[in-house]
């Protein structure tokens, strides 16, 4: 089941699963970020407002934060699997552009990296100067446990294919 849930105080709303934890009752998030997580699963979700990055074509600019995401992560490799334009306008919220990819990212000093599918929707407001992202990270391979396959795999792409063109931006005094 799933609800719409207000992001940066109601300035964003977005379908997300009602069992999503929100991160922030757990631990200290930056204040230009929003954090869901999986109650089970190594799965969680991020809402993140970025500067606008110097790429005209909005493909590169997903590509652009998928590559800063991989560089973040310490990713050993990293793919890009597919980027396509949408065209689902929401009122005055951009259509966003979504990126799917594969991350191999070391984690807790392992030698054996997980493995991360990466689901990326970005928002472009020109006006403001902002990349508004949206980043699911499933963990499809991981040492430690927590990785999902199957059916969970499935549902969390589910997920992400909600929650991505769901995402309106009811007050865009949050750019300012």
């Amino acid at each position: 089941m799933s609800s719409t849930k207000d992001l940066f105080g109601g300035a964003i709303k977005v379908t997300l699963p009602n069992n999503y934890i929100d991160a922030s009752t757990l631990r200290q998030i930056p204040d230009t970020q929003e954090v869901f997580l999986h109650p089970s699963s190594g799965v969680s979700l991020i809402v993140e407002v970025l500067e606008s990055v110097d790429q005209q074509d909005i493909k590169k600019a997903a590509e652009f934060h998928f590559d800063s995401l991989a560089h973040d992560n310490s990713a050993v490799k990293h793919d890009v699997g597919q980027v396509v334009t949408t065209s689902e306008r929401r009122g005055e919220t951009p259509a966003p552009v979504l990126l799917r990819g594969t991350q191999l990212v070391p984690k807790f000093n392992k030698t054996v990296p997980d493995e991360v599918q990466i689901l990326l929707a970005l928002y472009r407001i020109p006006s403001k100067n902002v990349d508004l992202v949206m980043t699911m990270n499933v963990p499809t391979r991981t040492v430690e446990g927590g990785a999902v396959s199957g059916d969970e795999l499935a549902a969390a792409t589910r997920e992400f294919d909600i929650a991505a063109p769901s995402l309106t931006i009811a007050d865009f005094g949050l750019f300012a």
